[in-house]
């Protein structure tokens, strides 16, 4: 009998290579399929005419084939199939890249459905590119679309998803306790699934994404209460003696005024036998590396060690290096990474264990079962949304209940990150140093390319690097421009005798790092990455990013991206490239344009309430989120919260089924993290 615990390659159209394609897309279960939910839908309800249908919009028309589709070979190998379409009130072309199948699955004089966006070709006739079609039947729907690769296309995820559901049936057991659905009057589970993948209207969709926002922020919020509660009464060595004015002085600059307030902040924290549990958070480029240098300073003259915990081998090494030059001689410190050798991570391993090293950087490596410190007081965790739960909880485990500094580079509104962060003290880095110039940032549309180009060479020219960002990584079901595939045409023409890079999400973590490090030593001149570089390693000498249908980033994302650039004291650009006309676009271009300040963009993003684009994927350190935005929905958080507090506490009556079920599910959640 199919459950939600089944393995996925035992569904009806999957199998043992299609499940290695779902694994890579961390699917291994029945469970993890159907809570892979869409990205978007189309709404197929809606028919327009060919001859009403607008340029640049998304449309469902209903036609007919009107010519027997033909094929065209192009550079590259590739193949082009072309056809026209006709309802009755006009006709419309019909041209497909790359896909050989088209040519046999569209009948002549048959009618189906095209679902895309309308363009025109460069005799100005009505086109559409690469469109969804099917049969024509007698009902329309709304579609889901999910992530897409060109080993996985959306509508084979929707095939399957589809038979899952059918299997299944009516024995997806309920979650959330039957008091809770009675009082906020949520939409069974099942039914909840069902509705997210294949809705029948727009209101039955926004019923089940309320029922699965609250289950979500209901599972969140408990999983945070117990984590609370088992840190309950711990006991840290205190820092008798300030040692952080000791360490400004021997700076080379004068440290910001937010510097000094958020190590005093943690210095007063750390002073007591209650563990620091401290969450650093400043724009991109605000100096939090030499507040959380300070703190590490007064540890290492007070006796203790310190350790600094990053997600990558690249900034593992940048946080290194400015360690080095902060410290000099005066304190031994080490760099611990995977590709340290096997003798070295011994002799490390050796010091850190007797007290000769007194600060270890690196990334998950310290935290390996066989690495001991000698006396563990400070950890810190950069980037620490990249980490879960375990893995910092680990690092914490290897002393005496250690003072705790996570960083993070998204400035969060206050009132929000007291809300998610309950248990965590906020120092907020409001000031940028000295002699950063702000980003100049600029929107065009892409019949600008050349002069981007053109803007990009010249920088390039002067000794200077380059990024360009898309959203995707390799073609799929959307007319966005992968990264892949752009990478291999810029190469081959606009910027030919230069040194270009790839960087995306599905590179092996060992071929990232080899590209960063490449790009940060100078030898790529410009660097073609999906959002990987979000949040990375500070290149001073990268000046110009362009971002390719930037319409698709949300403002936050927009600003961290941005962040990559005008790390040093030479002047940068930003070009966001898009040909978006909608309202909400040009409001995040705009501000783009108007403000680098991140804590007026993230109060921005608060009051546009964008769709889920302020964390984006992650969430500051939490589990993902797949269906939540704590941004957006923070009046279910609240209920959330509220009735996370109430079965914690035992105030309300569920009987110890519905108890274990929530367990169950926190426990998934939270990384599968034991809480109890």
């Amino acid at each position: 009998m199919l459950t939600l615990d089944s393995k996925i390659q035992y569904l009806k159209g999957v199998g043992e290579a299609r499940a290695k394609v779902f694994a890579k897309q961390s699917i291994y279960t029945v469970g993890e399929l159907l809570r892979n939910y869409p990205r978007a839908y189309e709404d197929w309800h809606f028919v327009t005419p060919i001859r009403d249908a607008q340029l640049n919009e998304n449309v469902c028309l209903r036609a007919i084939v009107a010519e027997v589709p033909s094929v065209v070979k192009i550079n590259g190998g590739r193949i082009l199939v072309k056809t026209a379409i006709a309802d009755g009130t006009d006709y419309m072309h019909i041209v497909f890249f790359n896909n050989k199948y088209v040519k046999d699955q569209l009948k002549e004089n048959e009618e189906y459905l095209f679902f895309g966006k309308v363009t025109e070709d460069k005799y100005g006739a009505k086109t559409m590119l690469s469109p969804r079609f099917e049969k024509a039947g007698d009902k329309q729907r709304i579609r889901p679309i999910y992530k897409a690769t060109s080993a996985l296309p959306s509508k084979v995820t929707e095939r399957i998803v589809e038979a899952a559901l059918k299997q299944l049936g009516d024995t997806i057991p309920e979650i959330i306790p039957e008091y809770l659905i009675k009082k906020y009057r949520l939409m069974p589970f099942g039914k909840a699934l069902k509705a997210m993948h294949f809705p029948e209207s727009e209101e039955e969709l926004k019923a089940a994404k309320r029922r699965l926002i609250f289950e979500e922020l209901l599972l969140l919020q408990m999983g945070l209460l117990w984590e609370k509660s088992s840190s309950t009464g711990r006991v840290a060595e205190k820092l008798p003696v300030d040692f952080s004015g000791e360490f400004f002085a021997s700076l080379p600059f004068e440290p910001t005024n937010a510097q000094r307030r958020a190590v005093s902040e943690a210095i007063a924290d750390m002073s007591t036998k209650k563990p620091m549990n401290r969450l650093l958070q400043g724009d991109v480029g605000s100096g939090k590396t030499a507040v959380a240098a300070a703190l590490m300073y007064s540890a290492v003259k007070n006796g203790f060690q310190a350790a600094l915990m990053a997600p990558t081998e690249v900034l593992a090494n940048q946080h290194f290096k400015t360690l080095k030059s902060f410290f000099g001689d005066d304190i031994e410190i080490e760099l611990l990474t995977g590709s340290v050798t096997a003798k070295r991570k011994r002799e490390i391993r050796e010091k850190l264990k007797y007290g000769t090293v007194h600060i270890v950087v690196g990334t998950h490596a310290i935290i390996q079962n066989d690495v001991e410190f000698f006396r563990l007081g400070l950890v810190v965790t950069d980037e620490q949304h990249r980490f879960g739960v375990k893995q910092r909880a680990t690092l914490s485990d290897k002393g005496n209940n250690p003072h705790t500094l996570v960083m993070s580079a998204t400035p969060i509104p206050r009132t929000l990150a007291m809300m998610i962060y309950g248990d965590l003290d906020i120092s907020v880095l409001d000031e940028l140093p000295k002699g950063r110039q702000p980003v100049k940032t600029y929107c065009v549309p892409t019949s600008y390319h050349e002069r981007v180009y053109k803007f990009l060479q010249k920088a390039i020219e002067q000794g200077r690097q380059c990024y360009i960002v898309c959203p995707l990584v390799e073609e799929s079901e959307s007319d966005l421009i992968p990264a892949t595939e752009y990478y291999d045409y810029l190469k081959a023409t606009h910027f030919s005798k230069y040194t270009l890079g790839l960087l995306h999400g599905q590179m092996k973590p060992k071929d990232k790092d080899a590209v960063m490090k490449r790009f940060y030593s100078g030898e790529i001149d410009l660097l073609v990455s999906t959002v990987v570089i979000e949040v990375g390693v500070d290149v001073p000498n990268a000046t110009v990013m362009a971002i390719e249908n930037a319409e698709r980033f949300g403002l936050s994302q927009l600003h961290q991206l941005r962040g990559r650039i005008g790390r040093g004291t030479q002047e940068s650009t930003c070009i966001l490239v898009s040909d978006a006309q909608n309202e909400d676009a040009t409001e995040r271009f705009d501000i783009m344009c108007k403000t680098t300040d991140g804590f007026e963009i993230a109060k921005k993003d608060l009051e546009m309430r964008g769709p889920g684009d302020f964390f984006g994927s992650r969430q500051h350190g939490l589990p993902d989120m797949r269906v939540a935005n704590l941004m957006t929905d923070t009046r279910i958080l609240y209920e959330a919260q509220s009735t996370a507090k109430e079965i914690i506490n035992c105030t309300v009556d569920i009987s110890g089924k519905e108890r274990e079920a929530l367990e169950k599910e926190v426990d998934k959640l939270f990384d599968r993290v034991a809480f109890n």
